[in-house]
C-alpha cells in the first residue's frame, strides 16, 4: 500500500495521528507483504574491564563451562559465542580510557583536542562514525529495512556530561551520539508525546479508541501483536510511576562534589525499564539497531543494591590480592551479566513478527567494555560477549584469538547485517587479515 493511500486509510477510518506508532509494521494496515525476517543488532556496554580469572572460559570450542560471572548466561549458553583475545590497537591521543570507550564502536584515532586524559594525554572527540551508526545507514539506505529511527541510543545511569569518556555511538568525526538514559525522553521520544513526570498520564488512554476502531480490520496476527504492544505499554508506564515514586521518597540525588558520581539506588529498576522499551520499540520495527550504555568510563557509580559503598573505578584500580575488592568486582560484573541475559530473555519470550521463533533467533546481542582490566587499563582481551541469531555464526563456543583488532570484529558484524560492501572500517592497517572466522 502506497504511503499516501496508506494515510488516507487511516483518515477514513479516522485514525488520529497520535496511533500511528502503534500501528508501524502491521502488514494489515501498512498493506505490505508477510514481514520477512528482521535482523537485528543490539550493542550493550559496562565499564572499567572485567576479572579476569572469573569471567573467561578456560575451554574452547563448544566444551566449554561458564566461569562466576557469566553463569547468569547459562539459560542462553548454546546460543553464546565468547570472543577471547580481541584487540583495541588504536593508538594516538587520549589515554586508554578515552580511547577505549571512543574508539570502542569507531576503531580509529580520536581527534586533536584540549580534554585532558590521565596521564596528560589530551585529545578530542572521536575521528569517525561508530559501526552501529554505519550499519543503520545502510540498512536505512534499504527501503526493505528502513525504519522510523534506524537506531536507538539507550543509557543507564550516564552522567550529566559529555565527553570521550561518556560517548561511544558517533554519527561521524566530531559527532557523538549522546544516550538517552531517562525513560520518560524515551517514552516520549518513541511515541511523539511529552508527560509530565509528577502525573504521568497513560499513553493509551490518548489513543485507546483509534486502537478500538483499527482492531476489526487486522488479522489474527496482527491483533495479537497489537494487544501485546499495548499490554506492555501499560505496563511500561506503570513501573515508570513506581521507580519515580522510589527515587523521589528513598534516595533524592544529594549536592555533591562533580568528580563524584552517585548513582541512584532505583538503577536497577531503570534499567529493566528501558531494557523493556528497548525490546518494544525494536518489537514494533521502530529501529533495527540500537545500543544499551550503562555508565560511563572512569565511572565511578556506587552499587549500594549490591551492598557495595565505593566508586567502581576506584574498585577496578586495586591490585588483585586485594579480596574484598576483587569479591565487589565480580559481584558488578555479574550484575552486568545478569542485565545483559535479561535482555536476551526479553526478547526470547517475545514472539518474532513472522510468526516463527522469538525476536532472539533473529537479534545479535554484543556485550562488551573499554578495558580488558582495570587495573592494567588494557586494551587487549577487551570482553567480546555474543548472544542470539540471525547471523550466520556459529553460537555456543569460546573461541580465542591471538591479539585480533577489533576492528576486524565489527567489519565481521558488518557482514552479517548485509554490509558487504564495507572493506574496512576505522583505521584501515588495522584491518588486515579481514574478516573473522565467527561461522
Amino acid at each position: 500500500m502506497k504511503a499516501l493511500n496508506r494515510r488516507q486509510f487511516l483518515r477514513d477510518l479516522g485514525i488520529s495521528a497520535t496511533a500511528l506508532p502503534f500501528l508501524a509494521g502491521l502488514p494489515s494496515i501498512t498493506g505490505a507483504p508477510a514481514p520477512q525476517k528482521r535482523q537485528r543488532l543490539i550493542i550493550m556496554f559496562s565499564p572499567n574491564g572485567t576479572v579476569p580469572g572469573e569471567f573467561w572460559p578456560d575451554q574452547e570450542g563448544d566444551g566449554f563451562e561458564l566461569k562466576s560471572i557469566l553463569k547468569p548466561l547459562e539459560a542462553f549458553k548454546d546460543k553464546t559465542l565468547i570472543l577471547h583475545g580481541i584487540a583495541n590497537k588504536v593508538r594516538g591521543d587520549g589515554d586508554n580510557h578515552m580511547r577505549g570507550m571512543s574508539c570502542l564502536l569507531t576503531c580509529d584515532e580520536l581527534l586533536k583536542g584540549n580534554i585532558m586524559g590521565g596521564g596528560g594525554n589530551p585529545a578530542g572527540w572521536a575521528s569517525s562514525i561508530s559501526i552501529d551508526q554505519e550499519i543503520k545507514n545502510f540498512l536505512q539506505s534499504r527501503p526493505e529495512t528502513r525504519t522510523r529511527f534506524g537506531s536507538l541510543e539507550f543509557g543507564v545511569a550516564v552522567p550529566d556530561r559529555a565527553d570521550p569518556w561518556t560517548r561511544m555511538s558517533y554519527a561521524g568525526g566530531n559527532q557523538p551520539v549522546a544516550p538517552v538514559d531517562d525513560p520518560h525522553q524515551m517514552l516520549s521520544k518513541l511515541y511523539g508525546r511529552m508527560k509530565d513526570k509528577e502525573s504521568l498520564v497513560s499513553i493509551l488512554d490518548d489513543v485507546r479508541q483509534d486502537l478500538k476502531r483499527v482492531s476489526s480490520k487486522l488479522s489474527a496476527r496482527d491483533k495479537a501483536l497489537l494487544d501485546q504492544h499495548m499490554s506492555l505499554v501499560r505496563s511500561l508506564e506503570q513501573d515508570l510511576e513506581n521507580a519515580d515514586k522510589q527515587g523521589a521518597l528513598a534516595h533524592p540525588v544529594p549536592q555533591i562534589d562533580p568528580s563524584i558520581e552517585l548513582v541512584n539506588d532505583n538503577t536497577p529498576e531503570i534499567s529493566r525499564i528501558q531494557i523493556d522499551l528497548l525490546v518494544n520499540a525494536l518489537a514494533n520495527d521502530m529501529a533495527r539497531v540500537a545500543t544499551l550504555q550503562f555508565m560511563r568510563s572512569v565511572g565511578m557509580a556506587q552499587m549500594r543494591w549490591l551492598g557495595i559503598e565505593e566508586g567502581h573505578h576506584s574498585l577496578s584500580h586495586d591490585p588483585d590480592d586485594n579480596k574484598d575488592s576483587y569479591a565487589k568486582l565480580m559481584k558488578i560484573n555479574t550484575w552486568f551479566a545478569g542485565e545483559f541475559a535479561y535482555l536476551a530473555k526479553r526478547l526470547s519470550e517475545t514472539p518474532e513478527a513472522t510468526g516463527e521463533g522469538s525476536m532472539l533467533d533473529n537479534t545479535l546481542l554484543v556485550w562488551t567494555n573499554e578495558l580488558g582490566k582495570g587495573n592494567s587499563h588494557t586494551l587487549d582481551d577487551i570482553p567480546y560477549v555474543m548472544v542470539g541469531g540471525g547471523c550466520g555464526f556459529k553460537m555456543g563456543r569460546n573461541l580465542k584469538f591471538d591479539k585480533a583488532a577489533h576492528n576486524r570484529l565489527w567489519m565481521t558484524v558488518a557482514h552479517s547485517m548485509g554490509h558487504t560492501g564495507l572493506k574496512t572500517f576505522g583505521k584501515a592497517e588495522l584491518c588486515e587479515g579481514g574478516l573473522l572466522n565467527l561461522s
